[in-house]
């Protein structure tokens, strides 16, 4: 009764494909033949094998435009001249109008936003540096601008 126990517990199934006189077994046929109709439906004869895709052609690095930069730089001009980084060639007095400045800065903030990705690296470094000194700055003088109305030479005696 032990030993019915072990045989049912305990099974070996031959998975060699060739019998001990070398002939080849017929559950072993059916398995190849199965394998090659699976490959069939994978990869039908008349099918030739789909051909890799190229790599994408690298992507081209736009060129420099010296008319663009000529804009950024005037923006950028016309912006630190309404900071007072010129002088009004009338009065010798720096010229300072805060609303102005943020004006042309907000209008180089867009053309650095539309142009994204299509600016040459030089272009685009131009851009943000001007910004962002053009910003520093804005705000250093709005900041003298708020000191100088808080001070007490600036309030108006009664």
């Amino acid at each position: 009764m032990t030993d019915h126990k072990q045989e049912d517990s305990f099974r070996v199934i031959d998975r060699r494909p060739f019998t001990a006189e070398g002939e080849l077994r017929p559950e072993a046929m059916e398995e190849k033949e199965r394998e090659a109709k699976r490959e069939e439906r994978l990869h039908p004869i008349g099918e030739a094998p789909k051909p890799i895709a190229p790599p994408p052609p690298p992507v081209e690095v736009p060129k420099r435009s010296l008319p663009f930069e000529n804009l950024v730089r005037m923006l950028g001009s016309n912006a630190a001249m309404v900071l007072g980084a010129y002088a009004d060639p009338r009065t010798g007095q720096p010229v300072i109008d805060p609303e102005a400045a943020h004006e042309l800065i907000d209008m180089l903030d867009a053309l650095h936003e539309k142009t994204k990705g299509n600016l040459a690296p030089e272009e685009d470094t131009l851009l943000l540096d001007l910004l962002g000194k053009l910003k520093m700055t804005y705000l250093e003088v709005n900041q003298a601008v708020a000191a100088q109305a808080a001070s007490p030479r600036a309030k108006t005696r009664p």
